[in-house]
């Protein structure tokens, strides 16, 4: 399966998928796919929480409800820091959650190779390749020409 994606990414196709049924290390390189961006949004989350909990922090201290006890300062942060560390890993939790859903485009409800009579395999003893035909390279007798070379023991059409 992994030779077979670096041809097909080597040929100029980009709209394909592998479904295996268990997870081959590697086969996003071989697919051509770029690192995910998923860090990046559950780094923002979490600055997000930390900001927001010190201003939640700093609001009910120093604005909203400031008392001086005992010569203390305004803010004083020390006492919070828990709760900096669980506003923090929760905007983080959320951002994973639904950077998730944004990034693998969910909720879908139906793909159309879902419903191709073998697919089923694809969860058990099959490596299925799904060349889609939005595929700017897509060509009906080319890509079933180069699937067949790639040993394709089983080439079908879906239609949506």
């Amino acid at each position: 399966i992994t030779h077979a994606c670096e041809c097909l990414r080597d040929e100029g196709y980009r709209c394909f998928d592998a479904h295996t049924p268990f997870a081959v290390h590697g086969l996003e390189k071989a697919m051509g796919l770029s690192p995910s961006k998923l860090p990046f949004i559950v780094l923002g989350g979490g600055i997000t929480g930390l900001l927001s909990a010190i201003a939640l922090a700093y609001w009910t201290q120093a604005v909203d409800y400031p008392l001086v006890i005992a010569g203390k300062v305004p803010f004083s942060f020390q006492a919070y820091i828990p709760i900096f560390f669980e506003f923090t890993v929760l905007f983080s939790a959320f951002a994973t959650f639904f950077g998730m859903w944004g990034l693998n485009r969910l909720p879908a409800y139906h793909h159309p190779v879902h419903s191709y009579p073998s697919f089923h395999r694809a969860s058990d003893d099959a490596f299925i390749l799904s060349v889609e035909a939005r595929d700017p390279k897509f060509d009906m007798v080319k890509t079933r020409e180069l699937l067949e070379k790639l040993g394709a023991r089983e080439i079908g059409a879906v239609e949506p």
